[in-house]
Formats: C-alpha cells, structure tokens, sequence
C-alpha cells in the first residue's frame, strides 16, 4: 500500500511550488491589468501580515529580480538599466527592477503592478535607496519601519536582555502608524481579525518550515538546501500568512517524513549523499542548475543554507504570534526576525559553528557575489573564524546572482573539483588512520 502514497506525495512539494508561483504571477498580472493597488515589499521584514488585512496583493521585487535571471532574460534588464547610468557596480536587482518599471511592469513571468505604496525595514541599506526609485518614477508613499539591531551576542535576542521591551514598543508604535497610514492609501479600515487570521497561517506556516529544515539533521539529508530549498523560500515568501502557504509547508512536511522512511534523499531519488555541506550567501542564479551539478556531481548535498535563515523572514526562529496582542507580538516578531536576518548575514560564524554540529557537515561554501555587498561582507573573516573553531574544509568562489558577465564557470568548476578532491582525500586519510586507544 505504499506506492499509491509514494507517487501522490513525492515531488510534490517541487510540482505545487511551480504551480503557485504560476498563480501567483497570474495574480499579480491581473492587478497590474486591473489597475487596482499594490504593495511593494522585502523579504527580511516584509510586513505581508498587516498588507493581507487590507487585501493588498504584495510584490516581492526581489523575486521579481532573480526570477528574470532563472529565465534567462536578466541580461537584457541589466544592459537597459547602464544604458540609463546606472553602474555595473550596483546591485543587479535593483537594475533589473528599474528597467522592469521602465517596460511598464513586463516581466518574464507575467506583468508586474506598480507600487501603491512601499514598505520596508532598514534591514538591508539597499532597501531604501531601491524604495526611492519608486518615490521619483511614481510618486509611491514609502514606509520604512526602523528596527532597532542586535545589542548583545544573544542570539536571537530575546525578552530577557536589557532594552528589548524597549525596541519592541518602539517598533510597535511605527507599526500602529502603518496601520493609519495604509487605511488612508487603501480608503479601507484596519481589521485586527483578518490580522489574527493571516497570523494565524504565518504560525502554522513556521512550525512546518522549520520542522523542515530539521529533517536534514538526519543522515542522509532528505532535500538540498540549494537546488530544492530555494524552491520552499519562494513560497514561503509569496505566501506568507495565506491558507495556500500553511497548506504548501503541511504537505511539504509529510513528503520529507515520507521521504526519510523511503530511504529516499533529494529530489526524492535514492541518496547519493557522500559530502554534507553547509551554503553561505545567494546561489548563482543566472546558470542554477549548472551550478547545483557541479556540487551534486561529487555527492555533495547541502544540508543547509544561510539563505534559508535570513531570507526566510524570521520562520527559521522558534517564535510563534501571540494572537491575543497581535499588534505587540507582530512588533516582536517583526524584530527578532530582522535581527537575526541582519546577524545571519554579518555575523554568521557562530550560527555557522552551531549548525555544523547540528548537521553533522564536513564542508563550507562561501559564496560572495558582485550584485551584494551586504550579503558578501566580512565572508573571508568568517571562514578564519569557522576553520578555528571547527575541523571541515572550506571552499570561497566568487559569482553573482544575476549578471553573467562574472561567471565563470570554467573557473567554478575547477575551484569546485579541487573542493571535493580535497575532501575525498581527506576522508580516505581518517579512514585508514590507525585506531587510538587510550
């Protein structure tokens, strides 16, 4: 009787994902031709919780970005975004946002809608210079929420360390004035229920998502945290605080269990699994499935990703809503995820270090890209701090996530090849190394 269950439930996280990122461009292509509003948000902070209350369809422009590199169309964005002065220096989004503005919203994928208004964390620096773009081109309101950063090596900070009552009820009153603020550009009133309600999905959405991600603490790992985990980010994005995304992540979940009890690894094929590696930064988006090969290749499977932690708006952390005080525990929840998106970015070797030993991993790949600075600084420190502390081998190769121009994948694949030469070596050495007896 297990094999009608196995072909209905394996793949089928990879096959709803494409689905409902179809819907959701179809969606946001249908407000672009309705002309109704729309909200421009980030994915570290994006505050789609309170924008669903006003039924507000919500963009993710990052998204959008690295969607035109997955299509191949990037290049294209990018050319058109220098030939209007912008440097090849700055961050390939933001160009690949401002030449979609400029072709009216075309995407690759559908139409995008233009902002109604924009809200937004100072999470990344980027963030509000991008926001500005859209204040010249159309007069967007923009809305920045200025959450407080990490006062402690706690991490995550919690209720216990000296002034975080203090930023919460900071953050709270700028998010009670968002509220007034989005009732004026929407002409609709605040409903705390319809805020509970999409809560609510945002909880169950982040008890499956991070029951997820601890299925590869296992050996073998049941997904790659790269090729597929990218895939769970986007909709975890997209369809934050919505019944669509809880259902997604419920079933998501029984096909990784379900996975596990096969004896099946990623992609729900047998596992191949012969080096657990731990990815830190974006993947390179303009070659993706290239450059998961050349990893998977030499059995090496990524077990985890900082991409998963300071993309995923917090859903990483072990914190629910508490939905008898949604505004306080949304401001809380708001905080706590920025902080420990900024801190997985910037200050990634102790988490690095913790989840090492969580996972059980036997190598690091360092990969700093040209597109972003915020995500690539202090890369090379961290590596010193992660090999003194722990005893894997590292790899540092250097990309983008959507210019082309910088890739070189011969180069790649020979820092790669040399990668897993070193850890094949490295694993016959501890094999035939004498016993010691005390």
């Amino acid at each position: 009787m297990i094999e009608p269950t196995r072909s209905t439930i394996i793949g089928r996280g990879a096959e709803d994902g494409r689905r409902l990122f179809d819907t959701w461009f179809d969606e946001l292509t249908s407000t672009s031709d309705q002309k109704r509003q729309a909200a421009y948000v980030f994915v570290m902070g994006s505050l789609t919780e309170v924008l669903r209350a006003f039924d507000m369809p919500v963009v993710f422009p990052e998204i959008n970005s690295l969607q035109t590199a997955v299509k191949k169309a990037a290049a294209e964005y990018l050319n058109e975004a220098e030939d209007h002065g912008f440097s090849p220096d700055v961050c390939g989004y933001v160009k690949a946002d401002y030449a979609l503005q400029l072709r009216g919203g075309e995407h690759p994928r559908g139409r995008i809608p233009p902002p109604a208004v924009a809200v937004l964390t100072n999470a990344c620096n980027t963030y509000l210079k991008w926001a500005e773009i859209w204040e010249r081109l159309y007069g967007t309101p923009v809305i920045t929420i200025d959450v407080p950063g990490s006062r402690s090596g706690a991490r995550p900070e919690r209720a216990a360390v000296r002034g975080f009552a203090r930023d919460r009820r900071y953050v709270e009153q700028q998010l009670r004035e968002l509220i007034v603020q989005l009732e004026g550009i929407t002409g609709r009133r605040f409903d705390v229920d319809r805020l509970r309600e999409t809560m609510e999905h945002t909880n169950a959405m982040g008890r499956a998502y991070r029951a997820v991600l601890a299925e590869n603490r296992d050996t073998p790992a049941v997904f790659d945290a790269v090729l597929e985990g990218t895939t769970y980010l986007g909709v975890a994005n997209a369809l934050r605080g919505s019944a669509a995304g809880t259902a997604y992540f419920t079933d998501l979940l029984e096909e990784m269990r379900l996975r596990r009890t096969l004896g099946l690894g990623p992609v729900g094929r047998p596992p191949a699994e012969k080096h657990r590696l731990i990815f830190v930064g974006v993947p390179c988006y303009p070659i993706f499935s290239r450059f998961t090969r050349l990893f998977s290749d030499w059995g090496g499977i990524f077990v985890s990703s900082t991409y998963l932690w300071f993309a995923s708006g917090g859903l990483n952390l072990d914190y629910e809503y508490d939905l008898a005080d949604p505004i306080a525990s949304l401001a809380e929840g708001l905080l706590l995820g920025v902080r420990s998106a900024v801190d997985s970015m910037l200050f990634h070797d102790r988490t690095l270090v913790r989840a090492i030993d969580e996972y059980g991993a036997d190598g690091v790949v360092y990969h700093p890209v040209k597109s972003c600075r915020t995500v690539s600084t202090g890369l090379a420190d961290s590596r010193r701090s992660v090999l003194a502390q722990r005893d894997v081998l590292a790899l540092y190769i250097e990309s983008d996530i959507m210019d082309q121009r910088v890739v070189s994948e011969a180069q790649l694949k020979n820092r790669i090849d040399a990668f897993f030469e070193g850890l094949d070596s490295r694993k016959l050495r501890a094999a035939a190394a004498p016993a010691v007896t005390v």
